[in-house]
């Protein structure tokens, strides 16, 4: 068989990836709008955004992070035997996200404490609650979402979640602007505001995909129960052990981003004024190259249920040219013009310190950008292996062990002192550059192995026995 040209292969990944670059970019805008909102409300919501939505953002990902390896599970399986097996990939993957969501939703009022034992000043602390207990809500209507969405970026049809995600979240940005200041005829909630609106944003947009799902697609929950309940509990386990590492290691990636932020407070206001704005740019490079890093996982996962693992170093070697280049623009920007990017965050009302910290900071966050793609991509490629506790045990490693470590002795030897925030940063970049390089190595010895840690054998029998038939058919 012959490998696809350098041409064919970057056709492949822009199909797949451009639409979810596009929903990644919606997403970075409901971010961004929720973001600056809060800013402008008042210089409370300001500082009190940046944990709050950290922290939200972190327990929402472990559960997204869980659903999401239905993504894999059914890439393959469109890459095995087409779109039959790979809607039976995707209703089981549903019901593991409605069994999550629900879990999600429910453990609203524990979330809500989580300020309590942050250390976080006095009165900030009901802001973050309201904003969490609506976090987990909105959150519980996400992890639905991603097991939806998983059917169709399998399979490549990309296009879907990005028309339903473009539609949730500028019904998001209305509600967000309009409940938190009172505008648009809606009433005045501030930071409840903020979470209400991305809660009637993903609704918005669960009633889009249940709407685009195929005609005969809900016939797959029929064949799931005909299959017995303890068929049935025996796959979700098995999709759960890989899942739960993958939602691990999304997670510990975020709670490091979290406890990055609670670090900066120690160098003091100034550090964490100036670290919340910078998280907010830093998210521009960042989060549109997710999209591509799920394409090329989408790609790989249909290479490796084919059986030739030959494409994936192509595919890998395209994405990663691409999202070079992505990052470069940014990084241009960061450089050289970065008070244009920082002053919608709500430095323009800043103290000139906070401004000073903030553009020096803003000049490191090109190391970073470039290292996570790395970092991300490998992840990612991963996960399409189902290697989701190599991945994780790696993060936690160079993350928690070593990582944030070291960032915490560099704040509590120099309290108060903002100037040290770059340096943060540079850490940061220099152990996902780590992380990268063993993500990578690993991915070398799965190809040359052949590996794949997806099958299941609850399913895998079925597999081979529907081949003998085609085969003694022919």
């Amino acid at each position: 068989m012959t490998l696809p040209s350098t041409s064919t292969t970057a056709r492949a990944i822009a199909r797949v990836s451009l639409p979810l670059m596009g929903g990644m970019v919606g997403n970075l805008v409901m971010m961004l709008v929720d973001r600056i909102t809060l800013a402008r409300y008042s210089p409370e919501t300001l500082q009190a955004s940046g944990p709050a939505v950290f922290t939200a953002v972190a327990i929402t990902t472990f559960f997204t992070g869980v659903a999401a390896i239905s993504r894999s599970s059914v890439a393959q399986a469109f890459g095995r035997d087409g779109d039959d097996a790979a809607r039976r990939e995707a209703v089981l993957g549903i019901v593991l996200g409605v069994v999550l969501g629900v879990v999600l939703f429910l453990l609203a009022p524990l979330i809500a404490l989580i300020p309590r034992i942050g250390g976080q000043p006095a009165h900030l602390i009901p802001l973050e609650a309201v904003y969490l207990v609506w976090a987990a809500r909105f959150g519980a209507v996400m992890v639905l979402n991603v097991s939806l969405a998983s059917y169709f970026n399998g399979i490549g049809k990309t296009t879907v979640p990005l028309a339903v995600g473009l539609v949730g979240q500028a019904v998001d940005v209305v509600f967000t602007v309009g409940l938190v200041f009172g505008k648009f005829g809606l009433p005045e909630l501030g930071m409840a505001g903020s979470a209400i609106g991305t809660l009637i944003g993903t609704l918005v947009m669960m009633v889009g995909y249940l709407l685009f799902l195929p005609k005969g697609f809900y016939a797959g929950f029929r064949h799931l129960v005909r299959d017995g309940w303890s068929t049935i509990t025996g796959r979700v386990r098995f999709r759960l052990r890989r899942g739960l590492a993958a939602g691990g290691s999304a997670a510990i990636e975020v709670l490091g981003q979290t406890a990055f932020v609670w670090i900066a407070a120690v160098l003091g206001t100034v550090a964490l004024a100036a670290n919340n704005v910078i998280l907010s740019i830093n998210y521009l490079a960042i989060i549109p190259i997710i999209g591509l890093g799920v394409g090329c996982s989408v790609l790989c996962g249909n290479a490796i249920g084919e059986g030739d693992y030959r494409r994936i170093k192509g595919t890998i070697k395209v994405t990663l040219l691409l999202a070079s280049c992505y990052i470069a623009i940014i990084s241009f920007f960061q450089l050289v013009t970065p008070k244009l990017l920082l002053m919608p965050f709500g430095l323009d009302d800043a103290d000139q310190h906070t401004v000073d910290v903030a553009i020096a900071t803003s000049a490191t966050l090109w190391t970073y950008s470039l290292t996570f793609l790395f970092s991300m991509v490998g992840s990612a490629v991963l996960e399409s292996f189902g290697l989701t506790r190599f991945s994780f045990v790696t993060r936690l490693v160079f993350i928690w062990g070593m990582s944030l470590p070291i960032i915490l002795w560099i704040s509590v030897t120099n309290p108060g002192d903002a100037d040290f925030l770059p340096l943060s940063w540079i850490v940061g970049s220099v152990f996902e550059a780590i992380i990268g390089a063993v993500y990578f190595w690993r991915i070398r010895k799965a190809v040359r192995g052949r590996e794949n840690h997806l099958v299941d054998p609850t399913t895998a029998k079925v597999g081979a026995e529907g081949s003998a038939e085609a085969e003694a058919a022919q």
